[in-house]
């Protein structure tokens, strides 16, 4: 008798860890996880923080929605701490135990280039929400910024017009690594088919967190003294702020020598004096300072967002391009579930080829059909004395995007498709 209640027993026993197990499945099935993989710490935490930041409260706003396919979104947030190789680790991680259906993340392309084997190995899904240097296509990666024909090029073009003050010289500045690099390769080839010489060009790189620019700077202003000079910055992260104040510190105002930035945002500028920066140039694909009911509400909701969750400086916070990247990003992804009807990555990568997605910037962004990444508006802002920026100039419509360019050799013979070998 004792025998058969003890077998009675560890049959119920083992009856309720089995029900609990199923219901701890079905709960864990009732959410679909999304990975957000950005630096909170290091050189690069400035501008990845707010990514992040926004990439939660998209995250609220569908699921305020009734989330995707009937389930929650559940947010996993990972910091690599602007650690290159722990990104891959990260990215793994995200991928095989958090289960992630999809990552946003990363700013550097040395970060991206750094998890891409990761998410081509695991058949992953990356958002990737900045600008970069192109010459790459993979199809586990959608790029949600812009590639160098829809910023870099035409930034070059706006220096060296009447209205960007004929620049003849050109001063190329960045941190040491791909994205600059790789940028700098393309716009000295550029400037070749202008007519530019290469004693008119003069390139300067500077480590991940540098912050001593005296000399820089003075080596700035003694090279403009060979003809009108512009100075193109592709410095990242947080070294961005010593070297604007050393900008200032030494006298450069934007009539003498205008300094055009493919990575200072809004967010970049915010604690830097701005006043001796008034009308130097940042080339984007969105401005917070855009005027239109879209924006309007895009910015409104952040600033809602970064009060509820007493984000810090909560009432200074602002909106910036790669932060609307990410806004756009994550709702093409929305969508693409919802019209696959799975978050099966091969479904939702067929069904993102043609989303459409009313932006901030004001235009309905496309991803492209062919090569996964969007067709965006470019914008050259100047810097006014609040920090935000007032557009100058901008094409009337969104510009398709050119991963490979026309001025590396070769180039020609690329597929506008991603492969598993893009490079």
């Amino acid at each position: 008798m004792m025998k058969r209640r003890s077998l009675i027993k560890a049959f119920a026993l083992s009856a309720t860890v089995v029900s609990m197990g199923f219901a701890w499945s079905a709960q864990a099935a009732d959410t679909i996880k999304v990975g957000i993989m950005h630096s909170l710490s290091g050189t690069m935490a400035i501008s990845e923080t707010p990514l992040k930041d926004v990439a939660l409260m998209t995250i609220d706003e569908i699921n305020a929605k009734g989330g995707v396919l009937g389930k929650k979104l559940e947010p996993v947030v990972v910091d690599p701490a602007s650690n290159w190789p722990l990104f891959a680790e990260k990215a793994r991680q995200l991928l095989t135990q958090d289960k992630a259906a999809v990552v946003f993340g990363c700013w550097t392309s040395v970060s991206r280039k750094s998890v891409l084997p990761v998410f081509e190995e695991l058949n992953g899904l990356l958002f990737y929400p900045v600008q970069y240097e192109g010459e790459e296509m993979s199809p586990n990666v959608f790029y949600t910024g812009a590639a160098p024909n829809q910023q870099a090029i035409p930034a070059v073009e706006y220096l060296m017009s009447e209205d960007g003050g004929s620049a003849k010289r050109f001063f190329l500045l960045g941190t040491d690594y791909v994205y600059p690099r790789t940028t700098n390769k393309i716009l000295r080839a550029f400037l070749h088919s202008k007519g530019v010489a290469d004693k008119d060009i003069e390139e300067v790189y500077t480590p991940f967190g540098y912050s001593d620019y005296q000399t820089i700077v003075s080596n700035i202003k003694k090279f403009a003294a060979g003809g009108k000079t512009a100075v193109v910055s592709t410095i990242n992260g947080d070294s961005n702020v010593p070297f604007y104040k050393e900008l200032a510190n030494q006298g450069i105002k934007a009539t003498d020598i205008p300094v055009v930035a493919f990575s200072v945002g809004e967010e970049e500028l915010r604690g830097i004096d701005t006043k001796p920066l008034v009308g130097q140039l940042a080339a984007w694909n969105y401005f917070e300072s855009i005027d239109n009911p879209t924006n309007a509400k895009f910015v409104a909701d952040y600033r809602a967002y970064a009060k509820a969750h007493n984000l810090p400086n909560a009432a200074t916070v602002v909106t910036n391009d790669p932060m609307e990247a990410t806004y756009v990003g994550i709702h093409m992804w929305a969508q693409a579930v919802e019209k696959a009807g799975t978050t099966d990555v091969d479904k939702v990568r067929a069904a993102m080829a043609g989303q459409t997605f009313k932006a901030p910037d004001g235009f309905t962004l496309t991803m492209d059909q062919t090569n996964h990444h969007l067709h965006k508006p470019v914008m050259i802002g100047e810097v006014e004395e609040n920090g935000q920026f007032s557009v100058v100039w901008q094409t009337d419509q969104p510009v398709r995007a050119q991963p490979w360019s026309p001025y590396i050799a070769g180039n020609d013979k690329k597929p506008d498709h991603p492969v598993k070998t893009a490079q």
